[in-house]
């Protein structure tokens, strides 16, 4: 590598990039032939960070910097060559060896030219830089998937209207790279704070594709052979927590959000700038969201049954849910009950919705006991109360279906009691307002 590195030293900067990358593919393939898994050494390391990210490798040497022209000639190489390279094995160890971090001074600017490399890729269509991407957001620290997330969210959510149509597009191009970038932004906005509520056009954009295809949530999951025990820090294998989360926590943060009475009024300036519409069409996606996420998880008990890790892998963690329960919790402490009673019951109505799904599934392995724990100190929810407390255990004469839930005011036996017809049992009470109807299950609460 020394003699390659006093040649590139007497190159001009978008020359030795070029040719750095010439050597680095002659390499890696002659390595490629003999071992699977080519061994990244550090030489090849240091001569991209000095050749490519311009960081010198002499101490105390000024960093080198290109213009504006100079890096968007070099984006453009870079998109060239991943674009010309036809042996996807060779991509992925070049674009592995460019920008996995390695905890030093050149990550930074590795971190910024991998956002515009793929900003660009998403604007021109190349396909061989999106799945390296896609790859790169599977086995790399999710500290760094939100960075690569904010910066392409930031170029095609928030600095140009309109140019979300272009991110949009790439659904078809590339699907994989589309369920990482989901699961990335999923983690990059928790809805813990104004700021980190999803833009709208983002929003839009993601449910869209879910709706279009529900599917495309599990390719990553559907294409990964699954370790034993998956890596901690990196991103899930699936955006489903992520999107429960947005869904549970969305009514509850956008009422937060929400200017607050002073004096039992709202000026006309605040509630000009608090943004209704926009509140009412989020609310309409989430909703629309929340309905596509259980569509989805009613599908995984064939997905994990025909990969043999049905009860034994949870692709929704219970101690993510811990954190989330606790986020609940908070956020209706932190809002005047009297004055969010329907937010919080509808993110309680989602949350138990999304439990009880994913518990049939086999997507949340844990038990109602740990539920019951979970949820104690969340304000009362009919439905939440249903799903802790699981289904009536059935005589073998009953006429009612197996799973059927029992009326939360009513102790599980009384249904096994009261007749089918209560008129011919005059003596027998009914529960006021409710009519019990046998061999109906009990339906989810409608999605509002």
């Amino acid at each position: 590598m020394s003699d390659i590195r006093h040649s590139l030293l007497r190159r001009d900067a978008l020359s030795a990039a070029k040719e750095v990358l010439y050597h680095l593919d002659i390499y890696f393939s002659s390595q490629l032939q003999s071992a699977p898994l080519p061994i990244v050494d550090k030489g090849s390391v240091e001569l991209l960070e000095e050749f490519v990210f311009q960081v010198p490798k002499e101490r105390g040497a000024q960093p080198k910097r290109l213009n504006s022209l100079q890096e968007l000639q070099l984006l453009e190489i870079m998109c060239s060559y991943f674009q010309e390279q036809s042996k996807d094995s060779v991509r992925q160890i070049i674009f592995s060896s460019l920008f996995s971090p390695q905890g030093n001074k050149a990550d930074d600017s590795r971190m910024s030219l991998l956002g515009k490399l793929v900003s660009m890729a998403v604007a021109v269509c190349r396909i061989p830089v999106l799945e390296c991407a896609a790859s790169w957001l599977q086995r790399t620290p999710v500290v760094y998937c939100v960075r690569l997330a904010r910066a392409l969210v930031d170029d095609y959510c928030c600095l140009v209207p309109g140019s979300v149509q272009t991110l949009k597009q790439i659904f078809s191009a590339s699907p994989r790279f589309c369920c990482q970038f989901i699961t990335s932004v999923t983690a990059l906005y928790d809805l813990s704070s104004d700021d980190l509520i999803p833009p709208l056009d983002l929003l839009e954009m993601i449910v869209s594709w879910i709706f279009e295809d529900p599917r495309l949530i599990l390719i990553t999951f559907l294409n990964t052979p699954i370790a034993a025990n998956l890596p901690i820090g990196f991103l899930e294998l699936t955006p489903l927590i992520g999107l429960i989360r947005w869904c549970v926590k969305a009514p509850l943060a956008y009422k937060r959000k929400k200017p607050c009475l002073s004096n039992g009024h709202i000026s006309h300036k605040v509630a000009k700038d608090s943004g209704t519409g926009t509140d009412r069409d989020s609310h309409l996606l989430y909703s629309q969201l929340h309905l596509s996420v259980l569509q989805v998880l009613t599908t995984l008990q064939l997905h994990l049954t025909e990969k043999n890790l049905y009860g034994r892998l949870g692709l929704i963690l219970f101690d993510h849910m811990v954190p989330l329960v606790e986020e609940i919790n908070r956020l209706a402490d932190e809002l005047n009950p009297l004055n969010a009673s329907q937010e919080i019951e509808l993110a309680l109505d989602r949350l138990a919705q999304a439990l009880q799904v994913a518990m049939t599934s086999g997507a949340l392995l844990c038990t109602r006991d740990d539920l019951r724990t979970l949820c104690s100190r969340l304000p009362h929810n009919n439905l939440l109360q249903l799903v802790i407390s699981g289904p009536v255990q059935q005589s073998p004469h009953t006429a009612l279906p197996p799973g059927f839930y029992p009326h939360i005011h009513t102790p599980p036996l009384a249904y096994g009691a009261v007749p089918a017809h209560p008129a011919a049992h005059p003596a027998l009470p009914t529960h006021p307002g409710h009519t019990f109807l046998s061999g109906v299950t009990f339906p989810f609460r409608p999605i509002r």
